[in-house]
C-alpha cells in the first residue's frame, strides 16, 4: 500500500468520539476509494461498501422513507451482511451518483450505530443536485495527488532521512551532498511522474516512462470525459480552456489569455468555465495581487491569473513533446520553468496554501505571493544554474512600506540562509505549510467585564 498523509487523518476521525460522517473528495484518480477500503478493512471489525457507479440498484435503499429504522434495515437486507452496532464503518463510494443517500446521512448519524464515511470526486459532488445536505452531520476530508513526500517515500526514502532533511530545513543547514544530488534526482523524477497513485504505483513497479505515460493519457481522456458528462451549458468553453493549459503555461509571463482561445471571447463568458475546472480539482487558478499585505485575498486581482494543472504528471503528458526525456537527462531549461512552477503549485495546493502572485509594473514577477499565517511570504522558484540572479525579488524586498522581512528561492543547489532571503533545494518544498490554526479555540467568558 502506497503511504498517504490522509490516511492519518482518517485515523484522527475515527478517535474522535463526536465523529460526523466523513464526506471524502478531491480531484478524480488521486486514490480517495483505495484508501477508505484499506482504512475500513484495517480498523473495523465489519467493512461494508456500497458503490452508486458499479450498482446503481443500490440507489433504491434511499428511495423511499428516510429514516433510520427503515435505512438501516433496507442496508441489511440489501447487503445480506450482518452490520455490528458500534465495530462497524459504512462506505458510501461514489455518491454524487445517489444525491439521496447524501440526504440520508443526517439520519443515519443521529442513529449512530455506524460510522460512515461518503466518497465522491469533486467534479460530481459540486454538480449533483442533493435535496437537503447533512448540515452539522457531514465533514470533508479534501484529497489531493501524492506529493513529494508520499512520492518520496514510495520510491524507498527512508524515514531517517526525511528527519535529516527536516533538521537541515528548520537549522537552515546544507544538506549532506551525496542526500543532496539524490534528492534532486528524485524530485525530477516526480516532476514527470507526478502523484497519481497508479501512475506512481506503475512506476515504482517498472521504472518504465513509457508505461508512466500510457496511464497519464488514459487519466487525461478520463478527465475530458468528465467534462462532459457533468458540465451542463459550458462543454465546448471547458474543453478549450482544459487544453489550452500547457500551451498558455509555456508563453513568457504564464498567464491565461482568452485571446489565444478566440479574439471575440470575454471574461464574463469564460469565468463558469475557470470556476468549474477549479471546482474539479483538475486546474489550480493562481492569481495576481495589487500588493503584498495580508489578508491577500482582498488584493487579487481575479482577471489577471495563471491556470495550472492539478498534477504536474499530467502537465508532462499533456504537452505533447517528449519533455520527459530532457528532464531525465538532466536538461532543465526546454519548458523547465512553467513546468517546475505547476510543480510548486502542486505542492502549495496540497501543503495549505491559496495561490497567489505578483507582477507589477517597475518591480517585475514573483513566481508566488503566499500568506502563512499573517506574514507574507515571497517565493520565487528557479530552473536554472544562475538562481542568485533575482532582480524582482531584490526590488520587493526593498519596498519597506511592504515590511516584508524574509522571502525563499527554491533551486537546484543546497541550503544557503542569508540575510533576508533563504535558498533551498526544490525538494524542501515537501516542509514549507500553512500554519494550522490549534484545534481547540476556547473564548473565557468570565474574564469579561459585567455590562
Amino acid at each position: 500500500m502506497l503511504y498517504r498523509k490522509a490516511y492519518e487523518k482518517l485515523r484522527d476521525w475515527k478517535n474522535n468520539d463526536a465523529r460526523k460522517a466523513l464526506l471524502v473528495t478531491g480531484a478524480r484518480q488521486i486514490g480517495k476509494t483505495y484508501l477508505v477500503r484499506e482504512f475500513g478493512l484495517q480498523n473495523y471489525e465489519n467493512f461494508v461498501e456500497i458503490n452508486f457507479i458499479t450498482d446503481p440498484r443500490a440507489a433504491s435503499i434511499f428511495s423511499n422513507n428516510l429514516n433510520a429504522e427503515t435505512l438501516v434495515m433496507n442496508m441489511t437486507a440489501y447487503l445480506m451482511k450482518p452490520m455490528l452496532p458500534g465495530k462497524t464503518l459504512v462506505f458510501f463510494d461514489e455518491i454524487q451518483e445517489c444525491p439521496m443517500a447524501r440526504t440520508a446521512i443526517k439520519f443515519l448519524v443521529e442513529d449512530g450505530r455506524f460510522d460512515y464515511i461518503e466518497s465522491g470526486s469533486l467534479l460530481g459532488v459540486n454538480y449533483k443536485e442533493v435535496q437537503s445536505y447533512p448540515v452539522g452531520y457531514e465533514e470533508t476530508l479534501q484529497m489531493y495527488p501524492m506529493d513529494f513526500e508520499e512520492f518520496a517515500i514510495a520510491n524507498g526514502a527512508q524515514g531517517k532521512t526525511i528527519s535529516h532533511l527536516k533538521e537541515c530545513y528548520d537549522r537552515g543547514i546544507p544538506v549532506n551532498e551525496a542526500v543532496h544530488r539524490s534528492m534532486l534526482d528524485l524530485f525530477r523524477y516526480y516532476v514527470i511522474v507526478g502523484g497519481m497513485p497508479a501512475v506512481v504505483q506503475r512506476f515504482v513497479e517498472t521504472h518504465d516512462i513509457g508505461e508512466v505515460l500510457k496511464i497519464q493519457t488514459d487519466i487525461l481522456s478520463l478527465y475530458r470525459q468528465d467534462i462532459t458528462k457533468y458540465s451542463q451549458n459550458d462543454k465546448i468553453r471547458i474543453k478549450n480552456i482544459f487544453d489550452r493549459i500547457p500551451a498558455q503555461l509555456n508563453t513568457q509571463n504564464r498567464r491565461f489569455l482568452l485571446a489565444d482561445i478566440s479574439k471575440a471571447a470575454r471574461m464574463y463568458r469564460y469565468e463558469s468555465s475557470f470556476l468549474w475546472l477549479s471546482e474539479a480539482g483538475v486546474a489550480l487558478p493562481c492569481y495576481n495581487v495589487t500588493e503584498p499585505r495580508v489578508p491577500l485575498k482582498i488584493n487579487e486581482k481575479n482577471n489577471l491569473f495563471k491556470l495550472f494543472l492539478g498534477d504536474t504528471g499530467l502537465l508532462c503528458a499533456a504537452s505533447m513533446e517528449n519533455v520527459q526525456f530532457d528532464i531525465l537527462g538532466g536538461d532543465l531549461t526546454v519548458n523547465m520553468g512553467s513546468i517546475l512552477e505547476n510543480v510548486f503549485a502542486q505542492q502549495f495546493k496540497a501543503n495549505g496554501f491559496e495561490l497567489r502572485y505578483l507582477n507589477r509594473k517597475g518591480l517585475g514577477e514573483i513566481d508566488f505571493i503566499l500568506q502563512q499565517g499573517k506574514s507574507v511570504i515571497p517565493v520565487e522558484v528557479k530552473s536554472g544554474s544562475d538562481y542568485e540572479n533575482h532582480a524582482a525579488l531584490n526590488n520587493l524586498l526593498k519596498v519597506t512600506e511592504w515590511k516584508i522581512r524574509k522571502a525563499l528561492l527554491f533551486c537546484q543547489g543546497n541550503v544557503k540562509k542569508g540575510e533576508q532571503i533563504t535558498y533551498l533545494p526544490w525538494y524542501m518544498v515537501m516542509f514549507f505549510k500553512q500554519e494550522r490554526l490549534p484545534d481547540h479555540l476556547v473564548v473565557h467568558l468570565d474574564q469579561l467585564q459585567t455590562i
